[in-house]
């Protein structure tokens, strides 16, 4: 019966952290670029069962067999796949159409500056004309920090990145992209990080000038996920109850016999 509570007790904090996945997917299912996760499940490795101590076997142990406590979280995954574009009216609004990643640089409370990536393309220009993104991070060029004249009349960017002031070129944009993507850690919601491991590659998506990539989430699909995890927190949650229920009455009634 115990084993009964432990086993319905790690269905529930399964399905939490599902839920919790789900609920982080529908919120920024319109937030340009993110990509949608989602949860594995595994069962726990089979354990050695011992018989207790008692006389029927001279009180020594012995094994009776193997047994898994449940099920448990394998990992927590995203999903790359290419989200929709969607036109827009800023001459800095980016999408890539295929695989490849906008690097910029980003700084941390520390000062320490690191190179990220993200596929969210919404830049805009700085008052010393540096693309940069919503929070300020410059957006890299084959240069550095890609710079654009401030008196510019015209700006113009095309498939391969190329960056062009009034018809004149003015810098590419750096994309990067990597052979496994299990090696890039995500920072907040729509960038990642590469860690040890990561090998990069040279990056064949194309940029769309006046467009952006929106969320990957199908919101259909994850809200029937989610009537699917509330059934099935119930149900480890009644499991809970009855076994409560019995082992009050082997407390309180099988002592009374």
């Amino acid at each position: 019966m115990v084993r009964g509570l432990y086993t319905g007790w790690k269905g529930m904090e399964n399905e939490q952290k599902r839920l919790d996945v789900i609920s982080n997917n529908l919120a920024n299912s319109s937030t340009v670029g993110f990509k949608s996760e989602g949860v594995t499940n595994q069962s726990f490795d089979d354990v050695l069962t011992i018989k207790v101590r008692d006389a029927s076997k001279g009180y020594k142990e012995s094994q009776i067999g193997t047994m898994t406590p449940g099920v448990k979280i394998g990992e927590v995954y995203t999903d790359y796949n290419q989200g929709s574009l969607r036109e827009s009216s800023g001459t800095y609004d980016m999408a890539i159409e295929g695989e490849g990643f906008f690097s910029v640089s980003v700084i941390d409370k520390a000062g320490n500056e690191s190179t990220k990536y993200t596929r969210a393309g919404q830049f805009v220009m700085d008052k010393e004309g540096y693309i940069v993104d919503v929070n300020g991070n410059h957006l890299l060029s084959e240069s550095g920090y890609l710079q654009v004249p401030t008196e510019a009349g015209s700006v113009a960017i095309d498939l391969n990145g190329n960056v062009y002031a009034d018809n004149q070129l003015v810098d590419t944009i750096k994309l990067a992209d990597f052979e496994d993507y299990n090696y890039l850690k995500k920072f907040g919601d729509t960038m990642y990080g590469a860690v040890d491991g990561a090998v990069e590659k040279e990056a064949t998506g194309a940029i769309r000038q006046g467009y952006t990539e929106q969320s990957n989430v199908n919101v259909v699909s994850e809200m029937v996920d989610l009537i699917a995890i509330t059934r099935a927190y119930e149900a480890n949650q009644k499991i809970i109850q009855a076994m409560d229920t019995t082992l009050e009455l082997a407390v309180s009634s099988v002592g009374k016999v």
